[in-house]
């Protein structure tokens, strides 16, 4: 039943997408962050939506006559040069067939970045993809959360199989980094029974959280609540709120948790964290060996007997640092942090000139929500191999769009929002 209901949506929705791309984007974002074919048992669990729904998007781009454009802010370029440099490491791989695989599966996610850049031009649209990333994951916090309460924590919260979020550490950096935007839909709400509704799915989602038993998730989590209170323009309702929150999460959990969280201060006599420290030492020989790196995917058992500290202790990267380090050589490494900190940049700048403008204030407010979730992703994704995680993309997607919304307005024509007044082109 739930393939057929999922058949039957989608292939209904795709003739929208002809028209209108960016219900395209809605329905490709749902698809890769949520992955409802995941939770079916038939023919949808490996039917190829993504690709179908992207296909159908870039025949709309063609022939909708929505007023579609690009802007290549710093950020964008960044990135752009950082994808070059990828393709350019992928040549000089050392393992090969797993690198063009990779550089595959990520290259798709760079293109579909591009896509939203393109489809997305109004402030509605900006509010729906946000909402569409925040329900998408969400999702997953509410049925973790009420999980996590009905089995008194004694059981880890896992995401769907054969899913980029499967694993409950994978699930929980995704929860964190979701967990901000959540935020800021419950501000911005109008309606009681939204708000209401938005508050829940954060509520739930820090347990689901919590729940993970991820140790790099409290690490993140805790950045994440000092730079929301930070972040905040209502410290002390968002202080009374998390004062709430943090408590019931804690008393639902059993002693098992405190003493896997404990272990955190204890790495030496952890074998995770040791095979960690080793798989770090490996991304850096091999950084050393190659100024390419050893390409997409390297973290192989036949080049940890080559350039590992204990060559049988085989891990992941375990680090999206350690990841594009090994992966993609000191060039990579710099370029990928390049492009975090001009995404920084955009939402600093976003704050900026929305201040002293009231009506800009829903641009503030998600600058600085898509800053806090970018933190989750910084801190979290330290003890994490998701370098490449669509949902961060999203993120800065949302960053990249608001700088075009707001501060490269030419040429912009909507029909759902009033025009860009002229004082605005001056930012």
């Amino acid at each position: 039943m739930r393939d057929i209901i999922l058949f039957c949506f989608i292939f209904a929705a795709l003739p929208f997408a002809v028209k209108r791309p960016f219900i395209g984007v809605i329905l490709f974002t749902w698809v890769s962050l949520m992955n409802p074919h995941r939770l079916t048992y038939g023919a949808a669990y490996s039917f190829p939506f993504e690709a179908m729904i992207v296909g159908v998007t870039v025949i709309g781009i063609f022939f909708s006559k929505e007023k579609m454009r690009f802007q290549a802010t710093a950020c964008v370029i960044a990135l752009i040069t950082l994808c070059l440099w990828m393709s350019v490491t992928t040549l000089f791989a050392m393992e090969p067939e797993r690198a063009w695989n990779e550089w595959s599966r990520v290259m798709k996610t760079m293109c579909l970045f591009g896509v939203i850049l393109f489809c997305t031009n109004t402030k509605k649209q900006i509010q729906q993809f946000a909402g569409i990333i925040a329900l998408s994951i969400g999702f997953f916090g509410v049925k973790g959360g009420i999980f996590t309460i009905l089995t008194a924590g004694n059981s880890h919260v896992y995401g769907p199989e054969g899913s980029y979020i499967s694993d409950n550490n994978a699930l929980a950096l995704a929860l964190l980094m979701a967990l901000p935007i959540m935020w800021y839909l419950w501000l911005e709400s109008k309606r009681k029974w939204v708000k209401i509704g938005f508050l829940l799915m954060v509520g739930l989602s820090s347990i689901a959280v919590v729940g993970s038993y991820s140790r790099g998730a409290i690490l993140g989590g805790t950045a994440i609540i000092l730079f929301l209170l930070l972040k905040s323009k209502h410290r002390i309702r968002t202080g009374l709120i998390l004062l709430l929150i943090v408590p019931i999460c804690m008393s639902i959990m059993p002693n098992q948790w405190f003493e896997r969280m404990h272990s955190i201060d204890n790495y030496s006599a952890d074998s995770s964290a040791l095979g960690r420290l080793n798989a770090w030492q490996y991304a850096v020989n091999v950084a050393n060996s190659s100024v390419t790196g050893g390409g997409f995917d390297c973290f192989t058992p036949r080049l940890f007997l080559v350039f590992a500290p204990e060559p049988r202790n085989h891990h992941a990267a375990h680090s999206i640092y350690f990841q594009v380090l090994g992966e993609h050589g000191y060039i990579g490494f710099i370029l990928f942090l390049l492009f975090i900190f001009l995404a920084w940049r955009s939402g600093s700048r976003i704050i900026a000139f929305c201040k002293n403008r009231p009506d800009e204030e829903w641009a503030s407010n998600l600058a600085a929500m898509c800053q806090v979730s970018m933190i989750g992703f910084a801190v979290g994704g330290a003890f994490l191999t998701m370098a490449y995680y669509d949902l961060f993309y999203d993120v800065v997607a949302l960053l990249v769009l608001l700088e075009k919304f707001l501060l490269h307005p030419k040429k912009m024509t909507t029909t759902t929002d009033s025009p860009i007044q002229p004082e605005l082109q001056e930012g």
